[in-house]
């Protein structure tokens, strides 16, 4: 497989992505975005660890991971420690 067919089949692949978040975001009532993945999910536990530096513990519950080299993005469970920032955001129901 050359560089360009290697370009053509990822750029394929982040468009199926990019399909398939559109078709799923209306599932989910979080979005979830950390320093290495991007989640959907309808559940979200927050913990913070007093270390230093701080440590984030996630806990999401009926999640879609945003990743174009999974096999299964629909999982039920996720656990993420980071010591980075993570933005949680609630998805507004009424526009989407």
């Amino acid at each position: 497989m050359g560089e360009e067919e290697l370009d053509d089949y990822e750029a394929s692949l982040e468009l199926s992505l990019v399909q398939e978040y559109k078709a799923v975001v209306g599932m989910f009532h979080y979005a979830v975005e950390t320093d290495r993945r991007f989640y959907l999910a309808n559940d979200v536990a927050v913990e913070v660890r007093e270390t230093s530096p701080a440590m984030v513990e996630l806990t999401l519950t009926d999640a879609w991971v945003w990743d174009m080299y999974r096999a299964a993005r629909f999982v039920p469970s996720v656990r993420v420690l980071t010591f980075r920032d993570v933005n949680i955001e609630r998805l507004p129901k009424d526009e989407l």
